[in-house]
């Protein structure tokens, strides 16, 4: 006889398995690319002069079986060594509700944002064939209790398992890029910390893209692989969201919104995919 309460625990299993499938099929490989930050200065995070690792970057990432895998980074930035290794585990993946997936983007994120932490962040990756275009955001406590942001670092990963995939062509502006989707129509799917993809309504249209919908924040620019970014320089007080973006082809505008309440706990992460209607 089943017992009541097993049926939320075997549809949790579930939704837990798919993401951690989801987690497989997108990570999975030979990430090499090589990364630049962009960091405060005096005035603020300088986006018109990133530093670029001398090293390029290779995130190794394989699975045995089904159920494990490694993680194995070389040239990292804060790793001792430049190098860090971890096991995959599908049964403790993700227990801290920080990771998260939709078909073409995934990263992790602090679940929160506040004064008392060392330091919070964010990573996001587009994904598009066998193309990784990552970036990372972190914000610092400062003296007066607020926080700021430190850095940006952006990636153009390239699996080496693979075909190369083309380079894709640079931007003279972010308003160049944004020009590109504007009228788009898209979908947005939404995720919630702890809230599987499985467990979450299907995705919904939202309105035709416009570049004021993405540049919400003071600091805003463009980066390698076509990624974007509008970010606060200080948190605000009250809610707020992040928008990182990503034109990973010429037809296809990735827009990642994360959010936060009133306390800037983690509310949630949305997706949102444009394309050009037909007569375009």
């Amino acid at each position: 006889m089943q017992a009541p309460d097993s049926q939320p625990f075997a549809a949790l299993d579930s939704a837990v398995d798919q993401a951690w499938e989801w987690m497989r099929d997108s990570f999975d490989g030979d990430w090499l690319g090589t990364t630049t930050w962009y960091e405060r200065d005096s005035h603020g995070v300088n986006l018109e002069r990133g530093i670029t690792n001398a090293t390029p970057s290779l995130y190794a990432i394989r699975f045995a079986d089904a159920h494990s895998g490694e993680w194995h980074g070389t040239g990292l930035r804060y790793a001792p060594g430049g190098e860090r290794r971890f096991p995959l585990h599908r049964h403790t993946y993700s227990l801290g509700y920080n990771c998260w997936h939709f078909l073409q983007t995934a990263g992790q994120s602090s679940l929160r944002m506040d004064a008392d932490l060392a330091k919070a962040g964010h990573e996001v990756n587009f994904f598009h064939g066998r193309s990784r275009s990552m970036l990372v955001v972190l914000y610092q406590p400062w003296a007066d209790g607020h926080l700021r942001l430190e850095s940006i670092a952006a990636t153009s990963f390239r699996c080496e398992r693979s075909e190369p995939e083309p380079s894709r062509p640079g931007f003279t502006s972010l308003e160049a890029l944004l020009a590109v989707p504007a009228g788009w129509p898209g979908m947005e799917s939404t995720l919630n910390p702890g809230v599987h993809s499985e467990q979450t309504a299907p995705g919904r249209p939202c309105p035709g893209f416009t570049a004021d919908t993405f540049l919400q924040h003071g600091v805003s620019g463009v980066f390698e692989d076509q990624l974007v970014c509008s970010l606060p320089d200080q948190l605000p007080v009250g809610s707020f969201e992040l928008h990182v973006g990503c034109l990973v082809e010429p037809e296809t505008f990735v827009h990642c919104l994360i959010g936060f309440d009133a306390d800037h706990h983690l509310v949630g992460w949305r997706e949102r995919l444009y394309h050009p209607t037909k007569q375009r």
